[in-house]
């Protein structure tokens, strides 16, 4: 089974991560509300989740980048090239979020320890 899991492609049914701005979150930062909504940081890996999906559920429409995302809307963006990419965000109290692509781990040991990984990560 570890074998499996070291050298195994990498395989998953979508490439996208999702990240939902809720319903209300302009309305929590113009009462002052600096609770994180999103990370500040979010983290891909090329060639297996590569593509950042933000869903806006608010009610106004919110910035990320130069991107205008109105209510209800979806954005799709996909990464080709690993590094940190920075953005600015309405939906960050800061104003600011990270998005930190990741080259897809190389059979082996690396692979493995991505796995582990990506199980804690999941399950907490």
């Amino acid at each position: 089974m570890l074998a499996w899991a070291a050298f195994a492609p990498l395989h998953v049914a979508s490439r996208d991560q999702l990240f939902e701005i809720p319903k209300g979150t302009w309305e929590r930062r113009m009462q002052g509300d600096k609770t994180s909504i999103l990370p500040e940081q979010i983290t891909l890996t090329l060639g297996v989740r590569d593509v950042l999906l933000l869903r806006n559920s608010d009610t106004v429409p919110q910035m990320f980048g130069p991107v205008l995302i109105m209510p209800g809307q979806d954005f799709r963006l996909p990464f080709a090239q690993a590094g940190e990419h920075p953005f600015d965000c309405t939906a960050h109290a800061s104003g600011k979020m990270t998005v930190l692509v990741r080259e897809a781990p190389a059979a082996g040991l690396a692979r493995l320890r991505w796995r582990a990984r990506s199980l804690m990560n999941d399950n907490a």
